[in-house]
């Protein structure tokens, strides 16, 4: 391929037709020219205008492909040429594909390989392994030759290390082969990391010798010097490659690393096993036992707690064993400011309750972390234990409302509200409280005084009814949850329906729960309704709100499965808004049979994860049960819970179907949910994810029949 200009052609193309992130590419001609040009702030601005616009987040669009052969001939010319390869390989990687065939944008950078494979050859280090990167991702033969006679010419151990990748990229079993004479101690350290992974990758069984390069390796983060951007912590990526692997053999030869790593008596190398414990705690059902005693081992200072604490938390009573070392940092001077000494109370307040609730109250108004790990922030559920002491701190806090900071009014209001009846003392503090943080104040004296004294809850009542007059939505529906009272309410919720799309789906949801009381809000409410076209989350959500507020108000169910088929077609329209069909279809689940005309788009639903389980429940409210394709809908909640996608109802479906749906196949998966090491929940906010998995596991034992488990049970 003869080297022309590499802008022959730019302005030739019709770009507004193509697509990227941000829609029209009619700006990337201009793009282009400045990574071309001498202004080096406007090309580093350029390129990273490229990455957003192209490589968004990696994804690639149809004007990716289009824009491969400029970029290509750039690097060929000398401008910016690493980066522009690194863009083009990040490229060629993605399998996250929009509005664009599949392999499309790879093919198009396979198809400049004639401009990209001569840097192979570049003079400049750096450059030859951005080349190698880039052209290893192409997977083509041409690309496998061109790399086998690079690493027979390479004597840069960094460039070696990457053609090794490459190679192994392109053809596993060729990798391995290469590593096999790459791992002996006279070779550079990167290479022989490398050759680890090449190893691994090719699926070949793992072995101690493995484990000894490895460990001999460590502290191995400063050798990643090739281009593989998700193993930039090396001990990590294995332990994780290992527990993929899901058998005994592997988990154990993954613990035996991490518990290494974890005694080993440099700081840097338990720092990386560390990091490598808390990955494989969050993929394995049976790490936090196994792990638990080098965890402990692992805190051999100030240090090392703080660096574990988080981790500690998170596994909750199962790191019981650890506390003895958390307990000297976290009881630390409690009558002053101390982050360290916050975050190691924040996870003995997860471990051991009990040791952490009299330091808590020595230091409450001080330790801000510990106190959010007490009142779960993020899950108002949770109620910590009650403690005599903690109550009388917390008083004594809320009795100074202008000293409460940053989420300090959320966390001492959730505390009392998980205790209950038991908070009623604090009833005058909270009353008190209202005028200063409502929202917070009116949930938790409600929660208080729901079974406190005739008088504590008259005095409540008032105290509400006060705050509602004065136009405090939260006071008005606390006082309604407290007394019946619907009057303030029904006259708040107007304004909020014309408020932004959130306000308007909480306001429906509450005139929702009034029913035929609310019959004066028909109006607004569908007066609320978005702009029939809009497929944003808050929108689709806001009207879902509506169409249920208008169904329970009314009591007619075909007005509600008009607008919840209008959701459903907007939603289809954005890959975004998947979760707002799954809470579409939890609203005609409630409908019942009047919401048939809905099979088809709940049926649709079944094909994507996300909804799946909702869309399940849905349809075997809905549909004529002799209709019902009772396995299919197993399936669907399988792969709901298999993917981690709603898991509890797809549990909930399953339930329903009842396990006489399922098939021998299908028991044994559902077997391998509930007895198996892997986790089944592995996303979501990182410090719930193992308490939601634990939860799940559990329902799904439920539902087996007795006997039933599988074979490799943590």
């Amino acid at each position: 391929m003869e080297l022309g200009h590499p802008l022959d052609g730019l302005d030739s193309l019709s770009w507004s037709f193509h697509s990227h992130a941000y829609g029209s590419a009619e700006d990337l001609p201009d793009l282009v020219r400045a990574l071309a040009g001498t202004d080096a702030d406007a090309a580093r601005e350029a390129l990273s205008e490229l990455y957003g616009s192209v490589l968004h987040q990696g994804t690639v669009y149809d004007a990716s492909t289009v824009v491969v052969p400029f970029l290509a001939g750039l690097a060929a010319a000398g401008h910016r040429t690493k980066d522009v390869l690194l863009l083009l390989g990040g490229m060629a990687a993605s399998e996250d594909e929009y509005g664009v065939e599949p392999g499309a944008v790879r093919a198009a950078v396979a198809g400049r390989l004639p401009l990209l494979l001569p840097l192979l050859d570049a003079a400049e280090a750096g450059v030859r392994r951005a080349a190698v990167w880039t052209v290893s991702h192409t997977r083509t033969p041409v690309a496998l030759s061109a790399l086998r006679a690079r690493w027979d010419e390479e004597s840069e151990a960094a460039v070696r290390a990457e053609i090794l990748s490459g190679i192994a990229r392109i053809d596993p079993g060729a990798g391995a082969a290469l590593a096999a004479g790459a791992l002996g101690p006279s070779r550079p350290a990167g290479v022989r990391l490398a050759a680890v992974f090449a190893h691994l990758d090719a699926g070949v069984p793992w072995t101690g010798a493995l484990t000894s390069v490895l460990l001999s390796l460590l502290p191995a983060n400063p050798l990643h010097e090739v281009f593989d951007f998700d193993r930039t912590e090396p001990l990590t990526a294995v332990v994780e490659a290992l527990l993929e692997r899901d058998g005994a053999a592997q988990r154990g030869a993954a613990f035996a690393l991490v518990e290494a790593a974890l005694r080993d008596g440099r700081a840097e190398v338990r720092a990386e096993g560390a990091w490598a414990a808390d990955r494989a705690c969050m993929l394995s059902r049976s790490a936090p036992h196994r792990l638990v005693p080098a965890l402990r081992a692992a805190c051999v200072d100030e240090a090392s707690v703080l660096a574990l604490a988080s981790l500690l938390g998170r596994l909750g009573p199962a790191a019981a064993p650890t506390a003895d070392v958390l307990l000297p940092l976290a009881s630390r001077a409690p009558e002053q400011d101390d982050d360290p000494a916050d975050r190691a109370l924040a996870a003995l307040v997860l471990v051991t309750p009990d040791l952490a609730t009299p330091l808590l109250a020595a230091g409450l108004g001080r330790r801000p972390r510990a106190l959010d790990a007490a009142t779960a922030l993020r899950s108002p559920d949770h109620a910590f234990p009650y403690d005599h002491d903690l109550l009388t701190a917390v008083r004594t806090r809320l009795s100074h409302p202008g000293a409460l900071s940053g989420n300090e009014p959320w966390q001492l209001t959730n505390l009392l509200a998980g205790w209950g009846r038991a908070a009623t003392p604090a009833l005058p503090e909270l009353c008190a409280l209202l005028p200063h943080h409502p929202d917070q104040a009116a949930r938790a004296i409600t929660s208080v005084a729901r079974d406190a004294q005739p008088a504590e809850r008259a005095n409540a009542a008032a105290a509400l009814r006060a705050a509602a007059e004065n136009g405090t939505l939260a006071a008005a529906r606390a006082l309604y949850d407290l007394t019946g009272d619907a009057v303030p309410l029904l006259r708040r919720l107007g304004p909020e329906l014309r408020e932004s799309a959130t306000r308007r789906r909480h306001a429906a949801t509450a005139a929702g729960e009034l029913g035929p009381r609310a019959a004066t809000l028909a109006p607004a409410l569908r007066s609320a309704l978005g702009d029939p076209d809009a497929g944003t989350t808050p929108a689709l959500d806001a009207d879902t709100a509506i169409a249920e507020a208008l169904w329970r108000i009314t009591g007619d169910a075909d007005e509600s499965v008009a607008l919840l088929d209008a959701v459903f077609r907007r939603a289809a329209a954005n890959p975004w808004s998947q979760w707002s069909v799954a809470r579409a279809a939890r609203v005609a689940e409630q409908l019942g049979p009047a919401a048939r005309p809905l099979e088809p788009r709940l049926e649709a639903a079944l094909a994507d994860p996300r909804p799946a389980a909702a869309a399940v429940l849905a349809l075997l409210a809905v549909a004529e049960p002799a209709t019902l394709d009772r396995p299919a809908l197993a399936e669907a909640a399988l792969a709901a819970a298999e993917t981690g996608n709603d898991p509890q109802r797809a549990c909930e479906a399953l339930d329903v179907l009842g396990v006489a749906t399922l098939t021998d196949q299908q028991l044994t998966r559902l077997s391998v949910l509930a007895h198996g090491d892997a986790r089944t929940v592995r996303s979501g906010v990182e410090d719930r994810i193992i308490g939601q998995d634990e939860a799940f596991r559990q329902r799904a034992r439920t539902l087996l029949p007795a006997g039933r488990a599988a074979t490799d049970e943590p």
